[in-house]
């Protein structure tokens, strides 16, 4: 274990004997961080806290802080991140509010510095969330999301897999997976084309998902009645029934329209 003589490495914590960690960092009682992940200047890991193998956190991030929910009572929650994720400079990552509530982040991820993940939040693998991305509380992140720099998430939004969200937008709703987003509030400009054949989605899959995308939200019809319609049909590639599956899942901040919908309505 390389240690700097200036960081300050609780004898209760369990830290893997080739962790690196830099000057004046902090690593408290009930940490965990596995196998050959760094630390650098100044990191504060702390609270309930379990890192995985091989993940780079970089100067100022603070990791398992207190969460910033007036509702926290001193209850004992987690923070838990996987494999293989950067987390730059400054970032800052709360556990659950409840007891026994979980903070979880996947495997493979990229935070760019000061992104924030608060309380109770999910993300999946494979994200990357740019300058400044702030996740609210209870915020779902499927896999293969990139939310751009300084966009900003509701609390209880869901972004489904695949999904991309421009920077600086304000996303108040759920965004469908394979859906670009952007705005003020954010609304849908179409499907993630460059992600989906970056991820190797068939030209069939592609074809099937625009028509999809076209009666969900670029029709007259309601979300209601458009998901009927497409219902009806058969054989969905599954990259189709993974959207009817996320729209069909209770939602607590409703679905998010396409930017040429004039209808308002949910329902």
């Amino acid at each position: 274990m390389r240690i700097h003589p200036t960081a300050i490495v609780s004898k209760k914590s369990k830290v893997s004997e080739d962790t690196v960690v830099g000057p004046y960092s902090i690593i408290d009682d009930n940490v965990t961080i596995g196998s050959r992940s760094t630390l650098g200047a100044f990191c504060v890991i702390e609270g309930n806290t379990k890192i995985g193998k091989n993940c780079q956190v970089f100067t100022g991030a603070v990791l398992g802080s207190t969460p910033q929910d007036l509702k926290y009572k001193g209850d004992k929650s987690s923070l838990e991140i996987g494999d293989n994720n950067i987390i730059r400079e400054y970032c800052t990552f709360n556990p659950g509010t409840e007891d026994g509530g979980k903070t979880l982040v996947g495997n493979n991820n990229l935070f760019m510095a000061y992104a924030h993940v608060a309380h109770d939040c999910v993300v999946g693998n494979n994200c990357i969330i740019a300058n400044n991305g702030t996740l609210a509380g209870h915020v779902t992140v499927e896999d293969n999301v990139v939310i751009g720099g300084f966009g900003g998430i509701h609390q209880f939004v869901r972004i489904g897999k695949l999904a991309i969200v421009g920077g600086c937008s304000k996303v108040v709703q759920d965004i469908p997976p394979y859906a670009i987003c952007d705005g003020h509030p954010a609304r849908l400009y179409g499907l993630n084309l460059v992600g989906l054949e970056r991820n190797k989605i068939s030209k069939a899959a592609i074809r099937e998902l625009k028509v999809a995308f076209r009666l969900l939200f670029n029709s007259r019809l309601t979300l209601k009645n458009a998901l009927k319609q497409l219902q009806a049909k058969v054989n969905h590639c599954p990259e189709v029934a993974c959207l009817m599956d996320f729209i069909k899942c209770e939602s607590s901040r409703g679905i998010a329209r396409s930017c040429r919908s004039k209808l308002r309505s949910q329902e």
